[in-house]
């Protein structure tokens, strides 16, 4: 069966950096565009980053361009979220999903989610 299990969150100051990992397993790893998603308490879950299958294309929204970056290595089934100048406004559960698209820009395309990872960034 699919699953998708993060790791790596943790609370850290402003300014801080950390790198999430999910590892896949379950199904064809380099066959399926990644992507990361985010939700605060209280809040809607928001989109923060997508890789391609095809071609390691990715891309981010406006939030978080620039500083985040997400990279997948299929040797490892794995998929990372490298998080640079984390603000407090970054404190949320992050998850990992697998999209059943190419372009995977809605969260309506994304079958399979991971429990999430928990990121606090103090001030």
């Amino acid at each position: 069966q699919v699953q998708l299990v993060e790791s790596g969150g943790g609370l850290v100051q402003a300014g801080a950096s950390l790198r999430l990992s999910c590892a896949a397993s379950g199904f064809i790893f380099s066959r399926y565009t990644m992507g990361w998603f985010r939700q605060a308490p209280g809040k809607e879950r928001e989109f923060v980053a997508r890789i391609k299958w095809s071609d390691d294309k990715t891309y981010y929204p406006d939030s978080v361009k620039g500083r985040f970056t997400i990279s997948r290595d299929n040797a490892k089934n794995t998929v990372y979220l490298q998080m640079n100048s984390l603000k407090p406004e970054d404190t949320a559960i992050y998850y990992c999903a697998r999209s059943n698209s190419l372009l995977g820009l809605t969260a309506s395309t994304y079958d399979y989610w991971g429990q999430g990872t928990q990121v606090t960034v103090s001030s």
